[in-house]
């Protein structure tokens, strides 16, 4: 933890010897399956599991957590909670990443971890994968999946769980390399879909928050739209920040050549850029960039961030078949040869 610390100093150090503003350094820290910040950060069961819990407030709770243990080594976003309904079980790549397969309940718990995550722990929570990954057979990383659902059943099943974020004031939004025709006709992956990001995220669902793409390296984008294109695709849709281009000067210049050339307007740029500063400035990083790094250890997996995750792995052990009336088991019940 003590090394990341330094690292994100050295990077906001470099930042601001360059004459810019701070930067803005995110992680993948959903738990269960992604999981970058390992021990002794606090460990907590996936997102399935804490949807089983059906404890809005362990989710927060534990969302909180998360996010003072990140802010403490300088990691400001959190690319977190999965938002996306995951009512397919063939799913490859959502799964168990995913809250559940019913809106309701996982609605709930992602206004709740954005709440932990934002208000309580002062770290920016992005919601993902806009408009929704869970009904797919196919890994985005792998290929271009298709959402098949109209749009009454998009509003039904997948855009619940974004409303609530939305309505919580989420920061982020990451959008997702999956086609819904209902949505956009072209068939355009959504990341690169200006009816899917501007038409219905930021028009019809009245988000003005940073919309980030989910990895520009992801064959769902990268298969069928060129390095030097897909990046201005984006901008052009509605995004705010690309995320992880396969070559960055690639993707810089042809930004660059786009905005001069008038294909991409100035002011579309500022745009962005002011949402992006707005965001710096609300989560303090105009005016404290730096973390202290000697603080860390005590910071990182102390007894009631553990106890917290304790609560939530107790609540998660859910029956689903008990037959012979065992459960729960009482002292002494069981015998070991």
């Amino acid at each position: 933890p003590r090394q990341i610390a330094r690292l994100s100093n050295g990077i906001q150090r470099a930042a601001l010897e360059a004459g810019t503003v701070p930067v803005l350094i995110s992680t993948d820290q959903e738990h269960g399956l992604i999981e970058r910040l390992g021990p002794p950060a606090t460990r907590f069961p996936g997102s399935m599991a804490l949807g089983a819990t059906r404890d809005p407030w362990l989710a927060r709770e534990a969302a909180r957590v998360t996010g003072e243990e990140l802010r403490a080594v300088g990691i400001r976003q959190n690319l977190a909670p999965v938002a996306d309904v995951n009512s397919n079980p063939s799913n490859p790549v959502i799964g168990v990443r995913a809250f559940g397969s019913r809106p309701g309940p996982v609605a709930r718990m992602v206004a709740a971890q954005v709440a932990g995550l934002q208000d309580d722990a002062g770290v920016a929570a992005t919601v993902k994968h806009f408009p929704g990954h869970g009904d797919t057979r196919l890994d985005s990383h792998l290929g271009l999946p298709t959402i098949g659902h109209d749009r009454a059943t998009w509003w039904a099943v997948d855009a619940p769980p974004f409303e609530a974020a939305i309505e919580a004031d989420v920061d982020v939004v990451m959008t997702a390399h999956v086609r819904v025709p209902a949505l956009d006709p072209r068939g355009r992956p959504a990341t690169l879909s200006g009816p899917i990001l501007s038409g219905i995220l930021r028009e019809q669902m009245g988000y003005d928050g940073v919309i980030m793409t989910d990895s520009l390296t992801m064959a769902g984008v990268r298969a069928r739209y060129p390095d030097e294109r897909a990046p201005v695709m984006a901008l052009k849709a509605g995004a705010d920040i690309l995320a992880d281009p396969h070559e960055l000067p690639l993707a810089f210049d042809a930004v660059m050549r786009a905005v001069r050339s008038g294909d991409v307007a100035e002011d579309r740029i500022d745009r962005s850029v002011e949402r992006i500063l707005r965001l710096k400035e609300r989560l303090g990083l105009l005016d404290e960039p730096m973390v202290e790094v000697e603080a860390v250890g005590a910071l990182l997996g102390q007894p009631d961030h553990n106890a917290v995750a304790q609560a939530v792995g107790e609540a998660a052990v859910t029956v689903l078949r008990d037959r012979r009336g065992w459960l729960p088991l009482s002292a002494g019940a069981v015998s070991y040869t």
